[in-house]
């Protein structure tokens, strides 16, 4: 980790000093856990089709395949930045980060399996679902098995983002790396925040409003005005920066 303040350490496109210019174990172990759950998403998972007809229902798994995918790669996107943002390789960070990943393993498979019947669904069963679903009871389970998964690791990023705020004057950061820090917090507040009200409704809707048990997936297309919430903090960060 650079010295606070080091005039050698370079700036980021993103604003931030690059401290973690070095890769450290911990961050490589990252990256190959994250490569390795990535692994256990290919698209045919028991064996190679033989056939055509059994090409074609391997392909049809691409699009669950695809949404695994991106929101593996979006935590582990997150961690990186992370990583470069503070340069951190003490007990808080291991701790934090090797959470991160058996979350991440632990809940692989699953993800896949609701994704699968999420566009089974969607496409009035064009694309194979890999379960069977025969109540509302399942579709909440699936819900709280998403929501779970993605509360879980948007509160090891929030707690690596607090690590950093907590440190923030011993690794030296500005005014404009500060105001990003509280961006970043809110982003991850905000997730939990949205994957605590699916998990809620996931219990809830199946025994009392099962007509609503959509809801609890639909929340998620609140994700979208996460720019709004980081934006905002960040504007507010700064103005409390400029008046102190």
């Amino acid at each position: 980790m650079s010295e606070p303040g080091d005039a050698r350490v370079p700036r980021m496109a993103d604003g931030f000093m690059h401290r973690g210019r070095q890769v450290t174990r911990l961050e490589a172990f990252v990256d190959a856990a994250f490569a390795f759950a990535v692994t256990l998403l290919v698209i045919s998972i028991d064996a190679i089709p033989d056939s055509r007809a059994a090409l074609v229902v391997a392909l049809k798994a691409v699009p669950s395949f695809a949404a695994c995918f991106a929101m593996i790669a979006m935590f582990w996107a997150a961690h990186a930045r992370w990583s470069r943002r503070y340069g951190f390789d003490d007990g808080t960070s291991t701790t934090l980060s090797l959470l991160l990943v058996f979350v991440v393993l632990v809940y692989v498979y699953p993800l896949r399996l609701q994704f699968g019947v999420f566009f089974a669904w969607i496409t009035d069963g064009w694309l194979p679902s890999p379960m069977q679903i025969e109540s509302v009871a399942d579709v909440g389970f699936m819900f709280l098995v998403y929501g779970l998964a993605f509360a879980m690791m948007s509160l090891c990023m929030l707690g690596l983002y607090a690590h950093a705020w907590r440190r923030r004057e011993a690794i030296g950061l500005d005014r404009e790396e500060r105001a990003r820090t509280i961006g970043e917090l809110a982003i991850y507040v905000y997730f939990v925040v949205i994957a605590t009200l699916s998990v809620v409704l996931a219990l809830w809707t199946p025994r009392h409003a099962p007509q609503l048990i959509g809801v609890s997936g639909v929340l998620y297309a609140l994700l979208g005005l996460t720019g709004v919430v980081e934006a905002g903090a960040h504007r507010r960060a700064l103005a409390r920066q400029a008046g102190a």
